[in-house]
């Protein structure tokens, strides 16, 4: 089974990658979303978003973008870049994403639209680049045969790969996924066109349930556990808690995370960046609401307040200090 870290706004850079292959790493890499406009004008970030390390050949780019012309020139610059391929998102459903005609709207668009976009956009996806997206079940009022026929259209058009967060635009994470549509989008292209799942896996017993509802699919995404637990991909594999554990010093990767960023990060992003990372990770303590409350206030002020945040909680709280996966 195919293991793959997925796209996450502010998470899905090279320092997080940097992270993740220290416990082993994964197969796949997706970007967090690349606005297509923007790549193209030359914003003064965009290398940052477009920087492969520290695995290049396990990349996958993540478009986003209303504009079909601005989405086939977008797709043409990330071809000629390392890695696996270009993933169009349709999945966000972000308030801010989806009225700009971006993510999940080019689910609901107009059919003839949506189509030339792919086609557009294919036809720049070349040398041996693989294309494919990442969508969810569409709006809330969607029906299976209309989201069946919308995924041939895709496969059509010639997308190689479809990655199928199992709930409708509104849906929150509250709700439980519906495999069942992920087993049988892999049973309709079994043989032709391979299918991710993404949705609610989180440790080893998450995705074992995943997995033995949905046996056709060929991968597993996995998106905020990876934030929480950056050794979740090890575990997964088998090589964590029953045969192999490890002991994390996670006063050091906290504060190695920090030097990862000011390493791979402008110092511009170095909060919004910190802050994401650490509202998720400091679910792993017993006192999580503490050290969340602690680590983002720092963060909010500058690195050096927060890595003696980092310091002060466990020193506070040393039973911390070491977790044994």
């Amino acid at each position: 089974m195919i293991l793959v870290c997925g796209p996450m706004a502010t998470i899905s850079h090279s320092a997080f990658r940097t992270l993740i292959e220290q416990f082993g790493g994964c197969d796949e890499y997706f970007t967090e979303m690349i606005n297509a406009g923007t790549l193209l004008t030359g914003g003064q970030f965009e290398n940052y978003y477009i920087n492969p390390a520290p695995v290049p050949e396990k990349i996958v780019w993540q478009l986003t973008g209303h504009d079909i012309e601005h989405m086939k020139d977008a797709a043409e610059r990330l071809a000629g870049l390392p890695g696996i391929g270009i993933d169009i998102n349709m999945g966000c459903s972000a308030p801010d994403i989806y009225k700009y005609g971006a993510g999940i709207a080019w689910m609901i668009k107009d059919r003839s639209e949506t189509q030339a976009m792919f086609r557009a956009v294919r036809s720049v996806v070349t040398a041996g680049k693989r294309l494919s997206v990442k969508l969810r079940l569409g709006d809330d009022n969607f029906t299976e045969a209309g989201f069946f026929d919308f995924c041939d259209m895709l496969v059509g058009e010639g997308v190689e790969l479809l990655t199928l967060h199992p709930r409708t635009k509104k849906e929150k994470l509250v709700r439980p996924p519906r495999y069942e549509y992920c087993q049988k989008l892999a049973e309709r292209y079994k043989g032709r066109v391979p299918v991710y799942l993404n949705g609610n896996v989180k440790d080893s017993a998450s995705y074992e349930n995943a997995v033995a509802r949905c046996p056709d699919v060929k991968g597993v995404m996995i998106s905020r556990a990876a934030v929480q637990k950056p050794w979740v991909f090890r575990e997964i594999a088998g090589e964590g808690p029953h045969d192999d554990a490890i002991s994390i010093n996670m006063e050091q990767l906290s504060l190695d995370y920090i030097s990862l960023i000011e390493k791979y990060q402008p110092p511009e992003f170095w909060k919004t960046r910190l802050q994401r990372f650490f509202t998720y990770f400091a679910q792993n303590f017993k006192f999580s609401h503490y050290a969340q409350t602690q680590f983002i206030n720092a963060a909010a002020q500058n690195n050096d307040a927060l890595r003696t945040a980092i310091k002060e909680f466990f020193e506070k709280c040393p039973e911390e200090r070491m977790l044994l996966t």
